[in-house]
């Protein structure tokens, strides 16, 4: 049996919130796609076809055509970028979080040993001069 995939907070976080966005699901699907080889493929056939069988002079508009297929393109590429990058920011201030937790939890412990330390240096040896704790013999 395989385990279930557990994700970190901010992932799932992060889907929760793309999933809400019906604009953000349709950025996605077009990044999706639009990264794909078969959004290449389907290109190359249609661009072939269309240059081949449709127009007799094709260059003009197929110049237009792709131009302004970049530029919408580009803009996918962006908004995944900016998406990135934010989830990238909140994961990480989600792990500063998470490490000053962790941080302060390993700082009260380690006061909480020495104080057992000392106690047991105390009950086994008895007081140390000046009641100080542990000496340094």
């Amino acid at each position: 049996m395989s385990q279930p995939v557990v994700h970190h907070p901010v992932v799932v976080a992060h889907e929760q919130h793309r999933a809400q966005d019906i604009q953000l699901r349709v950025a996605d699907a077009i990044t999706s796609f639009a990264g794909s080889m078969r959004f290449v493929y389907l290109h190359a056939v249609a661009f072939a076809v269309w240059m081949l069988f449709i127009e007799s002079n094709p260059w003009p508009k197929l110049t237009l055509i792709v131009s302004l297929e970049a530029i919408f393109l580009s803009t996918f590429v962006m908004i995944g970028q900016n998406r990135q990058a934010a989830f990238q920011q909140a994961k990480a201030d989600h792990d500063f979080v998470e490490q000053e937790q962790q941080l302060r939890l390993n700082t009260e412990m380690t006061k909480k040993i020495h104080e057992l330390s000392t106690q047991i240096h105390a009950t086994v040896c008895g007081p140390t001069a000046g009641g100080a704790g542990l000496s340094a013999d």
